[in-house]
């Protein structure tokens, strides 16, 4: 039943897909552990991005622990379920950060056919077209390897796993990296709370050679930056503000506006993106292909 409601869908998806002209990158971002700062980057790059003139959607998809509105230090009434479920419009959820930064609260990955009837999922995909001019999509997944989360994880353009140089989150990392490996071979890491470029590159280094030992040789596992630790992230976070808007110019914020610089790079190439779909409609029909 479940496997027809798919197809079903998935023909939905094809046909309102047909007029999409806009590709919109997918970007994953996702940890072996929880508190290795994953949400913190996630918020921090969205809005570096948006600063820059691309057009951002950030999408909340932990599971459980979705806080990017206290990352935003917004509240959120509704969800993607509510809209799902019919209870609200794509329009009622979105919430507005700040000039070409929205974010869309989530909810369970493997809720997503859960209530899409073929009726209001076709009005869902009609709806969700306002979002469909977003130059890229960041998805804050939950922690772990969990079902829910690979389904992001195999529909995403880029994969980036956040972790910390401290041995337990290393260990959760790779273990993450391992299960990422038998979805897709490119995988890029942040490594966040270190110390500097330095310490960065020798964990980075260290995770690379187990990887290429034990998983295979070819895995194409990039270094996309690091974060240095600071007393000002944390703080920013207890009084829910971003650290990019109120510390600019510390070490933090300018490791961040790298990242933003590489992940912008990819941006420019996203020709070779082989999907057309865009925005929120292309986001629900990638996971449909690994429902």
């Amino acid at each position: 039943m479940i496997g027809h409601q798919a197809e079903k869908l998935e023909q939905l998806i094809a046909t309102s897909s047909a007029k999409k002209s806009k590709k919109t990158r997918f970007i994953a971002i996702t940890s072996g552990k929880g508190g290795v700062g994953k949400s913190t980057i996630s918020s921090n790059l969205a809005y570096i991005l948006s600063q820059n003139g691309i057009n951002v959607g950030i999408f909340d998809a932990d599971i459980g622990l979705a806080n990017l509105d206290v990352m935003f230090n917004v509240k959120i009434k509704k969800n993607i379920l509510h809209v799902l479920k019919g209870e609200a419009k794509v329009s009622d959820i979105l919430i507005p950060i700040t000039r070409n930064l929205i974010l869309i609260p989530g909810d369970s990955g493997d809720e997503i056919l859960k209530y899409a009837d073929e009726a209001l999922f076709a009005r869902f995909m009609q709806e969700a077209e306002i979002l469909d001019k977003l130059d890229v999509m960041i998805i804050d997944t939950g922690a772990g390897i969990g079902e829910h989360i690979q389904m992001f994880l195999k529909a995403a353009d880029d994969v980036i796993v956040v972790t910390v140089p401290d041995p337990a989150a290393i260990t959760d990392a790779y273990a993450t990296i391992k299960t990422i490996a038998t979805m897709r071979n490119d995988i890029s890491m942040i490594m966040n709370q270190v110390r500097g470029e330095s310490e960065a590159l020798a964990v980075f280094n260290k995770i690379k050679k187990v990887a290429h030992s034990n998983i295979r040789e070819d895995l194409n596992l990039t270094f996309l930056g690091k974060v240095n630790s600071d007393s000002r992230v944390s703080m920013a976070v207890k009084q829910r503000e971003l650290v990019s808007v109120v510390s600019q110019g510390s070490q933090p914020v300018i490791d961040l506006e790298l990242i933003a610089q590489e992940i912008a790079k990819n941006l420019e190439r996203n020709v070779l993106v082989s999907s057309t779909e865009s925005g929120l409609t292309g986001l629900f029909r990638r996971l449909m292909q690994h429902f």
